[in-house]
């Protein structure tokens, strides 16, 4: 495992292989502009291109297959490009062929530079329900987890990887403990339903290092967002670089900011009727308004604090 101070070194390039979406912010769409804002070139390879994320009453759009990831990837390697990466970050992908190159992908990246980290965020479902093959399941245990340096997912993902039930915070760190066994350095747990009423709960942990735990109030609580864990993951990448490791409780309380900061402004920008719960929000009307929080971005407003667990 791989782990670097952003005083000590100055490439800071990520390789993104996630989705697009023609329309919205939701995977690639969702994770380059934030990235860029703070001070990352991102390169990005798109394993589906679609016209819109899944929440839409139509989706069109293609598939990358693994050759084509295999070319893509050939290209970069071809031309030398492999030694500018700073960070691989991976999020939706949607066959076992594709994610299995995912895994000689982090072998080349980090033969040209064993200081690569690798950020995965295994989407897969959310809510109880798995939008991704089950035969996907065991090459994440199996193959990408003992890759990674920092794993960001949800409550629901976690229970999928790890095969173990969540009903209290016993179990959330039985469950990152297990990811720590298999060699992942950071675990931030996005949301969880373990926190109060009106709340949702994040988990922080550091292998042989300090943990933490942060209450998220809930907003627009009958209305959910999609992109949010996307968008989560690329902050946390950004932030947790650029933070001195004694200080990672740092770098998800201005994750957390910033995430709280952009559905607040969607929601602001939302017609007074939905809030009223007088009729239901469109796919279009809860797009992630992320352009318009540029600022809160580059400079996140930070509220929520992090606890130590102990």
């Amino acid at each position: 495992m791989s782990s670097a101070n952003s005083t000590e070194q100055s490439k800071r390039r990520v390789l993104s292989i996630q989705s697009h979406v023609v329309h919205g912010y939701v995977g690639n769409k969702s994770a380059t502009f934030p990235l860029q804002v703070l001070g990352f070139e991102v390169d990005a390879i798109n394993s589906v291109q679609f016209s819109n994320h899944t929440g839409y009453s139509t989706v069109k759009g293609q598939v990358l297959q693994e050759k084509e990831l295999v070319d893509l990837f050939d290209g970069l390697e071809s031309n030398g490009l492999l030694k500018c990466y700073s960070h691989l970050l991976t999020g939706y992908i949607g066959n076992a062929s594709f994610l299995r190159q995912v895994a000689k992908i982090v072998t080349k990246l980090r033969a040209n530079d064993p200081n690569v980290i690798y950020v995965c965020d295994p989407v897969m479902g959310d809510d109880g329900q798995m939008y991704v093959p089950k035969e996907l399941l065991p090459i994440y245990r199996e193959e990408i987890i003992p890759l990674a340096d920092i794993i960001t997912p949800n409550q629901y993902e976690v229970e999928l990887l790890t095969e173990m039930k969540i009903s209290n915070e016993q179990d959330i760190w039985k469950a990152i403990d297990w990811f720590h066994g298999r060699g992942i350095d950071t675990v931030a747990i996005s949301s969880s339903d373990l926190g109060k009423p009106g709340e949702l709960r994040a988990f922080l942990s550091k292998h042989n290092g300090p943990r933490y735990a942060l209450n998220i109030p809930k907003q627009g609580t009958n209305i959910s967002f999609t992109g949010t864990g996307d968008l989560f993951a690329s902050l946390f990448l950004a932030h947790s670089y650029q933070t001195p490791a004694t200080q990672l409780a740092t770098a998800m309380e201005r994750t957390i900011a910033t995430l709280q900061a952009v559905i607040k402004r969607t929601l602001e920008s939302m017609p007074a009727d939905i809030i009223e719960g007088k009729r239901k929000v469109t796919s279009f009307e809860r797009e992630l308004k992320l352009i318009q929080s540029k600022v809160d971005i580059e400079n996140p407003n930070v509220q929520l604090h992090a606890e130590q667990i102990v």
